[in-house]
């Protein structure tokens, strides 16, 4: 979000942050800016095609808390069920995506921000005694916040206290956020076990090993890939390439390439500014040899054919319509 951008009003669900999450699953967008690292979201998880937000992560902590509907978040190690009220913390750097329970619908708010803003940039005092132990996962991975535990529910409170400010933009919300968050890090840090030494993220080797092959496959999906060469990138056998993919996402390497590439054609087609091309060229441009197979897996994961998400796409009265979610996410 450019600085001039930090002042408009904020809508229900925020464009560019999306278009910027989905365009790189490792997300690199700025949430708010650098002076101000913040940002609030509102979903709607039902205007997706897949009822879900892909895998990806990001630097920045982040605190679901849902409004309608049943939430399922997955980490590489943990599946959680959100039910209306509950609210979720998710470290830094932890692997996750979301998805609306079958047959249900769901919205939440999203509360993004970096802990630089409490702690500066510099080393110190505070970020030594206070920022390091969180970042530990042997401390914090992911929380549930229940309505019910009295502390809990004081979280959830500062929570929504800060979504409220970021959402009016009052005048001075920035340093009303700021001192929110202080306290919500005061307490949750008060409440968690105490790590004798500060510790260093420790992310599982699986997920390590994933995380490098979806960039791997980021940066290569338009070639011709084998599962050799996905697991060459990792330097592991075939099969432990596949163990580690099933372990962490519960899909196969082959599966997160295709879904993967189908999410790319998608993104073209939204992105394009005119039709003239063919939808054998955005299947090329994308790694498909056949364009049979790409047609039938676009149906599959979109329940639609690429002429018929163009012609979608065309007709839409509004960009807001088809943005973000009507593009997939895996």
């Amino acid at each position: 979000m450019n600085r001039e951008d930090e002042k408009k009003p904020e809508t229900s669900i925020d464009d560019i942050h999306f278009k910027n999450t989905y365009n790189n699953f490792y997300d690199k967008s700025e949430h708010g800016n650098l002076e101000y690292p913040v940002s609030v979201y509102q979903v709607d998880l039902d205007q997706s095609h897949t009822h879900s937000i892909r895998w990806h992560w990001h630097e920045e902590m982040e605190v679901l808390v849902v409004g309608n509907g049943y939430a399922k978040v997955l980490t590489d190690d943990n599946e959680q069920i959100l039910t209306p009220g509950q609210g979720l913390i998710m470290n830094q750097n932890v692997m996750h995506s979301i998805h609306c329970i079958e047959g249900s619908k769901c919205t939440y708010y999203s509360l993004v921000f970096h802990p630089d803003f409490l702690f500066g940039y510099n080393s110190s005092y505070l970020r030594t005694n206070f920022l390091l132990p969180m970042q530990s996962f042997a401390i914090l991975k992911t929380m549930v916040l229940e309505e019910y535990n009295a502390w809990h529910k004081s979280m959830l409170t500062l929570v929504n206290k800060v979504l409220s400010v970021n959402l009016t933009k009052n005048f001075g919300y920035e340093i009303v956020t700021k001192g929110y968050l202080c306290e919500f890090w005061a307490t949750l840090l008060s409440r968690l076990p105490q790590a004798s030494i500060p510790q260093t993220p420790n992310i599982s080797l699986n997920e390590q090993r994933v995380k490098k092959a979806m960039l791997f496959i980021r940066l290569h999906h338009a070639e011709a890939l084998s599962l050799d060469d996905i697991a060459d990138s990792i330097a592991v056998s075939k099969s432990e390439c596949c163990r580690c993919f099933k372990a962490t996402i519960q899909m196969t390497p082959f599966e997160y390439l295709m879904k993967y590439r189908i999410f790319e054609a998608s993104k073209r087609i939204l992105n394009e500014h005119d039709s003239s091309h063919s939808i054998a060229d955005l299947a090329l441009s994308v790694g498909f040899n056949s364009i049979s197979y790409f047609n039938k897996l676009f149906k599959r994961y979109l329940n639609c054919t690429p002429t018929e998400y163009r012609e979608r796409i065309a007709n839409s009265s509004s960009v807001i319509e088809i943005e973000p979610f009507a593009i997939p996410l895996f």
